[in-house]
């Protein structure tokens, strides 16, 4: 496990930083994702050097994702106490747009709130994620539709 943390622990924590814009929340992460690596020790040790790399990758994405949804789901308890108050309540409209974007599949509204909140280009997604820019815009586009659909209705 130490060959795994001194090989992986500054790349990971540098991806970890990436996705929250912040280097001491992606620290964190790594260390969290390492800490989920020692509970499965013993299933990580089957597997190639690729494949550990991947699975710590997966994991912090997922924790990542763990607490988008964990604040997601504060902010809709929020809105909840301002419910009835309107617009001019502080931070109604931020609150709206992501109960919006709580609708979205959770990879979708990864990708849209690193693109429209936190400024990344879709070509800084397509690096993060592994994955051709043109995906990332096909999904954001997919995503946006998705929007749509749940703002007519």
């Amino acid at each position: 496990m130490n060959e795994l943390y001194a090989q992986h622990f500054e790349e990971l924590a540098r991806f970890c930083s990436v996705l929250y814009h912040d280097a001491e929340k992606g620290a964190d992460l790594a260390q969290e994702t390492f800490l989920r690596a020692l509970e499965h020790a013993d299933r990580l040790a089957a597997f190639s050097p690729q494949e550990q790399r991947a699975w710590l990758y997966r994991t912090a994405k997922n924790l990542f994702l763990d607490e988008m949804r964990r604040s997601a789901r504060f902010l809709k308890r929020q809105q909840l106490l301002y419910e009835g108050e309107g617009a001019e309540e502080p931070g109604y409209a931020q609150t709206e747009a992501y109960l919006l974007l709580c609708r979205l599949p959770p990879e979708l509204r990864t990708l849209m709130q690193m693109r429209y909140i936190e400024g990344y280009s879709a070509a800084e997604l397509g690096e993060l994620f592994r994955m051709p820019a043109a995906t990332v815009r096909t999904k954001l586009s997919r995503a946006r539709q998705m929007l749509k659909k749940e703002l007519c209705t």
